[in-house]
């Protein structure tokens, strides 16, 4: 058995097991249709900063049950295992914990936004001023 392991040696580990994408990639996806953009921030934060127009929000809390494509509480869009999740945070690291979760429930292409929600607003992505 070995030692505890950091949050800073987990993210690297956890990280290596898939791609991460910037936010320019994860807007043409979006836009193309070939990704589901999942906001995963609480509510204060998509209050205070906006909403990425168009993402499917879901609290972190409530991700797993509903992006289960099996499960019995699945949004409409989880509609099998390979849908190409991309989990936003607000900064990168909730949502790369969040990506790996759902590779263990079999959705393979799950990944998340490279500095989350605040990279979004600095491309100047388009920005939505509260929850749609």
């Amino acid at each position: 058995m070995s030692g505890p392991t950091g949050i800073d040696a987990l993210l690297e580990r956890v990280r290596a097991g898939y791609r991460r994408i910037a936010p320019d990639e994860a807007y043409d996806a979006a836009e193309a249709g070939t990704a589901l953009l999942v906001d995963i921030r609480y509510a204060a934060l998509r209050e205070q900063d906006g909403v990425i127009p168009g993402a499917l929000v879901i609290e972190r809390n409530e991700l797993e049950w509903r992006l289960d494509p099996l499960g019995s509480h699945r949004v409409p869009e989880a509609t099998d295992h390979n849908v190409r999740v991309v989990v936003v945070c607000d900064e990168g690291y909730a949502s790369s914990l969040a990506a790996e979760s759902l590779h263990r429930l079999g959705l393979h292409r799950a990944t998340d936004l490279i500095g989350g929600f605040q990279a979004w607003r600095t491309a100047g992505l388009p920005v939505a001023a509260r929850d749609q």
